[in-house]
């Protein structure tokens, strides 16, 4: 019985805690102490009552994680650097990656930019943004469609 009320309070504490956190963290635990409350009812065995918590704890946080994070918020809007990649940028500054210079302007803005094959890239070519690694574009010459 002292097991029991052990397991009802400590699922008591993790529910309390996600609440305040909301963070997606203890309610996978919490769903372990619940499974353990229960056995811990029918069976006083603390090793069976512990083992049941982590396996059902484990099982929950492995394969019902990744599906509640995808459809937690599904209208998420990215944030504007992340809509850059894939536009196109005119390249304002020559792009040389060995001296470190280069500027674009996409979108009413000048950044920082470098190749992404490390090639030389001339003042006005248009070019793709294919990533961002900390304030500066990586681009590449855009193709001519045929």
């Amino acid at each position: 019985m002292t097991n029991t009320i052990a397991w009802l309070i400590l699922l008591v504490v993790l529910v309390l805690i996600e609440f305040i956190t909301l963070g997606l963290t203890t309610v996978w635990f919490a769903g372990g102490a619940l499974a353990a409350f229960v056995v811990s009812i029918f069976i006083d065995n603390l090793i069976l009552e512990l083992v049941v918590f982590v396996i059902v704890s484990l099982l929950l946080l492995f394969f019902t994680r990744p599906i509640v994070i995808k459809h937690f918020n599904p209208k998420r809007v990215r944030t504007n650097y992340e809509e850059l990649i894939g536009k196109e940028a005119v390249v304002t500054a020559s792009i040389d990656n060995l001296s470190s210079t280069g500027l674009v302007r996409v979108n009413g803005q000048e950044w920082s930019a470098r190749s992404a094959d490390g090639a030389p890239i001339e003042k006005d070519t248009l070019v793709t943004i294919k990533d961002i690694s900390g304030v500066k574009l990586i681009v590449s010459v855009k193709k001519e469609d045929a």
